[in-house]
């Protein structure tokens, strides 16, 4: 991954390009960050965009301007956050300005609306093209596929919130992933002190 931090200016730039083509609501950026900076700049890795788009997501506010400050303040503190929102943020504010003066005509355009579902079937494959190459980072042990379950469950047919569905997960992270980690490093020590005594055996046997 590349070290190199991005400054406020390409920031701003940035995000306000992203800001033009991003539709469907917040899920829209995550696709366009995932080409823009996992894959083509390599300023930021899977793992941690599927990090910053979960904090988003939870967070009050827009996901879009909350994952584009997060990105942003990662990169340059405060004020690349500020400029990072701020990019993603005047695009619609432009077009909405545009639309409020012509709504009245634009609403009941035959054209416009054939467009608008145009771009809505395009919105689809864009998200789920994202999703598939993040899946191998998101499900990285067979325990996340069991949280996914549960999740998934609670939210279709439960429609609990989420932001409690994330707080599961935090809390079966820590409890069941936290133990799995311990483990190995645990081990590390054990076994190379078992390998030091071995060693030491040898060379008194000699």
């Amino acid at each position: 991954m590349n070290e190199k931090k991005m400054t406020p200016l390409q920031l701003f730039l940035v995000f306000f390009k992203i800001g033009i083509f991003t539709f469907g609501g917040g899920w829209g950026i995550v696709a366009q960050m995932q080409n823009e900076f996992a894959e083509d700049r390599k300023v930021l890795a899977q793992e941690d965009l599927l990090d910053i788009v979960s904090l988003g997501r939870s967070l009050p506010g827009t996901m879009a301007g909350n994952v584009a400050y997060l990105f942003g303040f990662r990169q340059a503190g405060v004020i690349g956050g500020a400029a990072a929102l701020i990019g993603i943020t005047t695009p619609p504010l432009l077009v909405l300005a545009v639309i409020t003066v012509f709504y009245s005509a634009a609403k009941d355009n035959v054209y416009f609306a054939a467009a608008m579902k145009g771009v809505r079937a395009t919105v689809a494959p864009i998200i789920f093209s994202a999703l598939l190459k993040l899946w191998k980072s998101a499900f990285p042990k067979p325990l996340c596929y069991a949280i996914f379950a549960v999740a998934a469950a609670l939210s279709f047919f439960f429609k609990i919130s989420a932001i409690y569905l994330i707080l599961m997960g935090v809390v079966i992270g820590l409890l069941f992933g936290g133990q799995a980690e311990a483990k190995p490093a645990a081990a590390g020590p054990a076994s190379g002190t078992a390998a030091e005594s071995a060693k030491d055996g040898k060379e008194a046997s000699k």
